[in-house]
């Protein structure tokens, strides 16, 4: 039998070589919310969500001031940004509409609810929630069956009210 990771394996956090610290955090902790836990010198911080050490690293160590690397090369698909509950989803995407930040996608999975776009040195982003296990589409002999439909933005929206808070 082949090695299978523990159940209990999480993916901690990611570290990205962007080409100008300012400008990401501009994107990372003044947009998307996140806390900054530390700075690295001038040329790295560390941020996170309810004070863990860190769940994002951001550094220019080897690429301050270069450009994207191409999307045709090998790396980084995305990102992905795991969201607790869908009203936290519905919160981030109405401040995106707000901030006229250009996203690149929105998808129903199934599974999941996403939203997509690049950070400022083009790194993919995927910001989502997912569904209760027990709701997730199978197949007749139990298989997950995943989709790539359209989001349907406006009942996320409408978990809102007017002050961008929850209705109940």
């Amino acid at each position: 039998m082949s090695y299978v990771t523990p159940a209990g394996t999480r993916i901690g956090h990611v570290h990205l070589k962007v080409a100008d610290l300012e400008r990401s955090l501009k994107f990372y902790r003044d947009l998307l919310g996140f806390e900054l836990q530390q700075y690295y010198g001038d040329s790295a911080a560390f941020i996170s969500a309810g004070g863990y050490h860190h769940h994002i690293g951001l550094n220019t160590w080897s690429s301050k001031g270069s450009g994207p690397a191409p999307r045709s090369a090998p790396g980084l698909y995305h990102t992905a940004i795991l969201y607790p509950e869908r009203k936290d989803l519905a919160v981030i995407l109405k401040r995106l509409i707000d901030e006229k930040y250009p996203l690149t996608g929105a998808s129903d999975h199934g599974v999941s609810e996403a939203i997509y776009l690049d950070d400022p040195d083009g790194n993919g982003v995927e910001l989502y929630w997912d569904r209760p296990m027990e709701e997730w589409p199978r197949d007749a002999n139990g298989e997950i069956r995943m989709k790539t439909d359209r989001l349907d933005a406006e009942s996320l929206l409408g978990l809102l009210d007017d002050q961008n808070t929850f209705t109940r």
